[in-house]
């Protein structure tokens, strides 16, 4: 008997995901599941470039504006959620479309996520506050005396990284890599992976556009009536952070615009360079929409 399948719609921001994840999952008379870490927020709308209205209505949608920001959804809490959703979902479908541009998500949900400890606060801002204090080469010292498995594991110049190795070592007393997965589920469902993405100077011109589109609909109105919670987690996004800055009097509006398409780009870019790495994951333009049937037909036939 063979699998159900997820068809995976991956790739940067701006590149026209939504559009296709609505057209293939029409086509397949199917729903869709998010993978996207801001639009699952009831709160946040235009500067995540949630789908419209019509969109939402035209299929059904998982993970769209099903969180609030005051409880944040994890890459393990999401894991958990979607496979709870998309079982459900191969009740009723044999194919279910998953779309989205958080790398970190897709790979929880696919490969699983390593299972450490959370870590009291106290604990982290102490190691953030050294680290701030005395700098890289303390961090290093550290990091290669206490948890030296991390530390011959090539992330001694990471200092994001290292940070997290000592305050896990710190809470628990055990190195990080000790929380490793040592194994991966036997999944139950094949996948068919679909990257989307446009040249580069047309994603930095849809993306400037995009901006502008969002400015249009009234991203500083959204932006200020959240200003009370600026620091929570959800909100440390690009489209938000520069607009808070702005409404502090830290710039004007017209940088603070500018800033969103130089970080959005950058975004872009990384989530570009983030699922080239992902096997198995075929590329197209979102004009080449006979060609992309024709690869799903080959996959789910």
């Amino acid at each position: 008997m063979s699998l159900p399948v997820i068809i995976q719609i991956a790739g940067p921001t701006a590149a026209g995901k939504t559009a296709l994840a609505i057209e293939v999952a029409k086509w397949l008379d199917t729903e869709i599941v998010s993978f996207d870490s801001r639009q699952c927020y009831q709160e946040l709308s235009i500067g995540v470039a949630r789908p419209s209205e019509v969109e939402l209505t035209s299929i059904k949608h998982h993970f769209i504006a099903s969180h609030t920001i005051h409880q944040p959804l994890d890459a393990h809490t999401y894991a958990e959620q979607a496979h709870s959703v998309v079982k459900n979902l191969f009740q009723r479908f044999p194919v279910v479309v998953m779309v989205g541009g958080t790398g970190l998500y897709w790979k929880s949900f696919h490969e699983g996520l390593d299972k450490i400890p959370a870590v009291d606060a106290e604990i982290r801002n102490q190691v953030i506050e050294q680290y701030e204090q005395l700098g890289l080469p303390w961090l290093q010292s550290e990091v290669s005396r206490l948890d030296p498995l991390f530390a011959a594991a090539g992330e001694i110049k990471n200092p994001q990284r290292m940070m997290r190795a000592l305050e896990v070592f710190r809470a628990t007393g055990s190195s990080i890599l000790s929380f490793r997965k040592k194994e991966t589920a036997q999944p139950y469902y094949s996948l068919c992976s679909i990257g989307l993405t446009r040249s580069r100077d047309t994603l930095v011109e849809l993306i400037d556009q995009r901006v502008e589109h969002m400015f249009a609909q009234g991203l500083l109105e959204e932006v200020r009536s959240l200003e009370q919670y600026a620091t929570l987690t959800p909100l440390q996004t690009v489209g938000y952070t520069e607009l808070f800055s702005y409404l502090k009097g830290a710039c004007t509006l017209e940088q603070a615009k500018e800033q969103i398409k130089i970080n959005t780009r950058q975004y872009a870019k990384r989530q570009l360079t983030w699922f080239k790495k992902q096997d198995a994951i075929e590329w197209f333009e979102p004009d080449q929409l006979a060609a992309i049937r024709s690869y799903i037909k080959k996959r789910i036939a």
